[in-house]
C-alpha cells in the first residue's frame, strides 16, 4: 500500500498477518535477522480483533505491517482477496503505519505440512519472511 520511509537505522521491525474469515495469524520479524516468528492467532471478527492488534502494535512497535493477500492458484482474485485488502486498509487507517501486501498462496498449507501447532501464526511468519526477502 505504501513504501517504507527512509530509516536512519537498518533495523526495522514488522508485524505480519495471515488474514482469514475466522482467524488471523500474527507474526513478528525484523531486518536484522530477516526471520519471523509466529506470535499468536486471534479471532477474525469484531472489535476485539483490533483491540488485540492494538496491544500487539503497542508491544512490538513495528515500523510497518504486512498482510497476506490470497489468490487462486492461477493468480486470479477471489472473495477473500478483497476482504484481505480491506483488512489491510483498516490496519493502515487505525494504526497509521505503512501496510505492505504479500501474495500468500499456499502459506497455510506450507505451515501445516511443516507440522506447525498454530498454522495461522506460522503462515503469518512465512508471509513475513517472504516479504523480508524482497527488501534490499
Amino acid at each position: 500500500m505504501s513504501a517504507l520511509p527512509p530509516m536512519p537505522s537498518a533495523h526495522r521491525t514488522f508485524l505480519a498477518f495471515d488474514f482469514g474469515t475466522h482467524r488471523v495469524g500474527v507474526a513478528s520479524g525484523n531486518t536484522v535477522t530477516r526471520t519471523a516468528q509466529p506470535l499468536r492467532t486471534i479471532a477474525a471478527t469484531g472489535a476485539p480483533r483490533f483491540d488485540t492488534i492494538a496491544r500487539l502494535v503497542a508491544e512490538w512497535k513495528p515500523d510497518a505491517l504486512v498482510v497476506g493477500v490470497p489468490f487462486h492458484p492461477d493468480g486470479a482474485a477471489h472473495d477473500n482477496t478483497g476482504r484481505a485488502r480491506r483488512f489491510a486498509r483498516q490496519l493502515h487507517g487505525r494504526f497509521h503505519l505503512p501496510v505492505h501486501e504479500v501474495d500468500e498462496r499456499y502459506t497455510t498449507t506450507e505451515a501445516q505440512a511443516a507440522g506447525a501447532a498454530d498454522a495461522d501464526g506460522a503462515a503469518a511468519a512465512i508471509i513475513l519472511e517472504q516479504f523480508l526477502r524482497t527488501l534490499p
